[in-house]
């Protein structure tokens, strides 16, 4: 196929030096309509270039294919049959992915270190889990992707299984064996998901851990936007073989994505193919160098420790990882990655994604130079000269090695959408769980509704909470009281 073409580029391109001019949605009608003061923060082009894909972009059949034709290129560039742009985010990408693989009441293995959009198809589709836990690394306090042998013995519980939901890479950079885990869910014809959220860069350079689609998987779910070039809420889900029906997973895709779907994330998704299939090998090459020099000079600086493939993968470990993810141990320092990020953004203008207990992380994409590496390490090293301006870490019960396995009592949707109660923390240890309790980052819920909730589960939220752990989404912030089901 011809990559130095970009359907839907080129008819944005078009559809500017044509003149159009709508007399349908958007109502700002190319930016026309919108305030001057928006205008001034954010440039006329932006809403120039926000037009509809339906007798807009494309005619109102859409006879232009031009969604299509981007899609197919995407598919090609990434060795996968079908591919499909998705604007609302990987959140509703794995939604669609999950149901085109069971439905409610069926039952379906998915890795318990899941985001919380995995465990909200969940609630919406009445599937019930089985979880595959996660292996934890109880030295640094790290859960990586369950291995072939956990999944094993998942299907031998549980053979009429409909599939596996995996999570790999982790948001600290750990990867699973995508193709041995593959071969475990074919030897059952059960079809692999993968949730590649964090992986869209790894199709395109040898040096990178394995993507989905050449190691087998039936179906993976990737955020362009994460460590790519795409615009937020630009998604990818990708299709190969014949175990996950390509018009079940367009009904099920259709039945929750949006019916507006953003001409610019759509056509940034199909610049930025372009790029990686004519560049990709060439920026990957510069930004793994870039990692590496980071890296080193990082492991210079007295009291930080940048985690190597030694730490991540091994035995019971990850069984790769990916590079550019740059995690730094704080724990010599004696502060909590919760307030180093708070340091670093007030004082240096350097914001990082990851923060945890004792660790900050920060991902290195194409789009770094020797400008912004530089200005990452200079932030860190400021930090250790001024460490005795951050507050000192505060203590975290964490959990011992399986104090996070708690036991499914009640299917997901039914704990969610049934009768419950909000009762004070200390009283909800052996009630079920009502609501979804999820530290961010990186989104994973530490509870979920249906789940037993434990003494330690509530010791290690509460203490973390106190420490500047982040929980967005429980009913009450601060977790003085969980929400249960009713008795």
């Amino acid at each position: 196929m011809d990559h130095s073409r970009a359907p839907l580029l080129e008819a944005l391109e078009a559809y500017h030096r044509l003149g159009h001019h709508p007399f349908l949605p958007p109502g700002h009608k190319q930016g026309r309509g919108v305030d001057p003061r928006v205008l001034a923060v954010l440039g006329r082009d932006v809403f120039a270039s926000d037009t509809i894909l339906m007798n807009g972009l494309d005619d109102r059949r859409m006879s232009q294919g031009l969604l299509a034709r981007a899609e197919e290129l995407m598919a090609d560039a990434v060795d996968a049959d079908e591919a499909h742009f998705s604007t609302c985010g990987s959140s509703l990408s794995v939604k669609s992915a999950m149901l085109a693989v069971a439905g409610p009441g069926e039952k379906l293995l998915v890795s318990r270190n899941a985001h919380k959009s995995v465990v909200s198809a969940l609630i919406i589709s009445g599937v019930e889990p089985v979880w595959v836990h996660p292996r934890w690394d109880a030295r640094h306090h790290l859960a990586h992707p369950p291995g072939p042998d956990a999944v094993r013995a998942a299907f031998r519980r549980e053979p009429d299984a409909k599939g596996l939901l995996l999570i790999t890479p982790t948001d600290y950079g750990g990867c699973a064996a995508i193709r041995e885990t593959a071969e475990t869910c074919h030897e059952h014809d059960r079809p692999l998901i993968v949730d590649e959220a964090w992986g869209a860069h790894l199709p395109f350079h040898p040096d990178l851990p394995s993507w989905a689609m050449d190691a087998g998987a039936d179906l993976c779910v990737t955020s362009v936007h994460k460590m790519g070039c795409g615009l937020e809420q630009g998604s990818v889900y990708h299709v190969r073989g014949d175990r996950v029906d390509p018009k079940v997973l367009q009904a099920r895709a259709d039945l929750l994505g949006t019916t507006s779907p953003s001409v610019l994330v759509l056509a940034v998704l199909d610049g930025w193919r372009r790029q990686m299939v004519e560049q990709g090998r060439e920026l990957l090459d510069t930004a793994l160098r870039r990692a590496r020099d980071v890296r080193a000079e990082i492991t210079k600086i007295p009291g930080l420790r940048v985690m190597s493939a030694d730490d991540l993968v091994g035995p019971e470990l990850a069984d790769d990882h990916d590079p550019l993810k740059i995690i730094v141990d704080l724990h010599e320092l004696g502060v909590a990655g919760y307030q180093a990020n708070e340091w670093l953004r007030e004082h240096h203008r350097v914001d990082v994604g990851l923060s945890d207990h004792r660790r900050v992380g920060a991902q290195l994409t194409v789009a770094d130079d020797d400008d912004t590496t530089g200005r990452l390490v200079t932030a860190l090293r400021s930090l250790v000269d001024h460490v005795d301006e951050v507050p000192p870490a505060r203590p975290v019960a964490l959990p011992e090695p399986g104090e996070l396995e708690l036991e499914q009592a009640v299917l997901p949707r039914d704990a969610f959408f049934g009768p419950t109660e909000d009762v004070p923390a200390r009283d909800a240890v052996g009630r079920v769980c009502a609501e979804v309790v999820s530290p961010y980052p990186p989104g994973v819920p530490a509870l979920l509704p249906g789940e037993v909730i434990t003494r330690p589960v509530v010791e290690y939220l509460r203490s973390g909470l106190d420490a500047g752990m982040y929980v967005p989404d429980s009913a009450d912030p601060e977790l003085h009281t969980i929400r249960v089901v009713a008795r």
